[in-house]
């Protein structure tokens, strides 16, 4: 680990999506003394109300999409301009298709976004000299046995199993490319699976909860046998910070937080934290090439950065979700009946 890195404005790609939007709010409570300019395109999962709180001297939002050259070039010298912000000088690219079903579905705007949109903002990084941290995810590393006690580390070779995942993985190739090639200041981090505020209703937990909610029966792929390896999205935003400002440069972190789950066991924990039967829940067909089990030892992490979770109790964690989405129906019951028609058509 070598000299810490003391970011004063830091461009978030995808910050009003749900991990992008989490960590501008992290980011304002935690680091009073750094400014966010955040890009988001506002495609269905992204809302600029979920930024709202954020003080406005903190904050720049701009509308628009990483694949724009043009727009993503403007952003450096706009942000010089204003008045008592530092110039931008790291980029935390959340900015990602990520649903696996869509990807089945038409893998073509993963591919944009994804590979694409990554290679315009590296190449901004390296024009402008810029720290550059990129977003990622296990799915990168393909599956694991069910009941068997490997975990994915650093090294586990690639092995995408959807669109979606072979998207990321090309994305990682070219962060690493971009640092090896051209020096960019770079680093990496796969991720577990995320629950928390502002999660889209298609994402399995808020479907389910709001499913509840709104009165209609939980739906499960398959038998439910997949296993997850579930974080909270706060104690995720605290990694991200710790590998952009002490992590070494060139590295990948994998960050998860011994949340492994099936998904029947998930769903069943919700349903009984809600006051419902074990087996109120209707089983519908299991997706394609679905991935067994996610799992991450995140030993580097931990002995390197010191990094540790604040939200163990994944239980605790489902009842302060359950509660967010039970308090917020107005964000998320106008998507609610499109993604359960859109389901309805798959069969799921």
């Amino acid at each position: 680990m070598g000299q810490e890195f003391r970011p004063r404005h830091i461009l978030v790609t995808g910050g009003a999506g749900f991990i992008g939007a989490n960590f501008a709010h992290w980011i304002a409570r935690n680091r009073p003394d750094v400014h966010v300019t955040v890009i988001d395109a506002l495609t269905y999962a992204g809302k600029r109300e979920n930024l709202d709180g954020i003080p406005e001297d903190r904050l720049t939002f701009v509308h628009g999409d990483i694949c724009d050259a043009v727009l993503v070039e403007s952003l450096f010298s706009r942000a010089g301009s204003r008045s008592g912000v530092a110039p931008i000088d790291a980029i935390v690219h959340f900015a990602a298709e990520s649903h696996n079903d869509n990807s089945i579905l038409d893998a073509a705007p993963f591919l944009r976004t994804n590979v694409d949109g990554t290679y315009v903002l590296l190449e901004a990084a390296r024009r402008h000299g810029i720290r550059f941290h990129h977003i990622s995810t296990d799915e990168v590393y393909g599956d694991l046995e069910l009941g068997e006690p490997r975990k994915f580390t650093e090294s586990s070779p690639y092995k995408p199993s959807s669109p979606y995942s072979a998207s990321k993985a090309a994305s990682d190739h070219l962060v690493r490319a971009w640092h090896r090639t051209y020096g960019v200041r770079a680093t990496i981090s796969n991720c577990s699976n995320n629950y928390g505020p502002y999660q889209h209703v298609e994402k399995f937990i808020p479907r389910q909860i709001t499913n509840i909610l709104a009165g209609i029966r939980p739906k499960l792929y398959g038998q439910g046998l997949a296993v997850r390896d579930w974080i909270s999205v706060e104690d995720h935003c605290s990694a991200i910070w710790l590998i952009l400002t002490r992590g070494r440069i060139g590295e990948t972190y994998l960050v998860g937080a011994d949340g492994e789950y099936s998904n029947i066991d998930v769903l069943r924990m919700i349903l009984a934290r809600m006051g419902q039967p074990a087996d109120a829940f209707d089983h519908v067909n299991d997706r394609p090439g679905g991935d067994k089990r996610y799992a991450i030892d995140a030993t580097k992490i931990m002995t390197e950065l010191g990094w540790r979770p604040r939200y163990t109790d994944f239980a605790e964690g489902l009842d302060a979700t359950i509660a967010w989405y039970a308090a917020h129906r107005d964000w998320w019951e106008p998507d609610k009946a499109a993604t359960e028609e859109k389901y309805r058509l798959q069969g799921h």
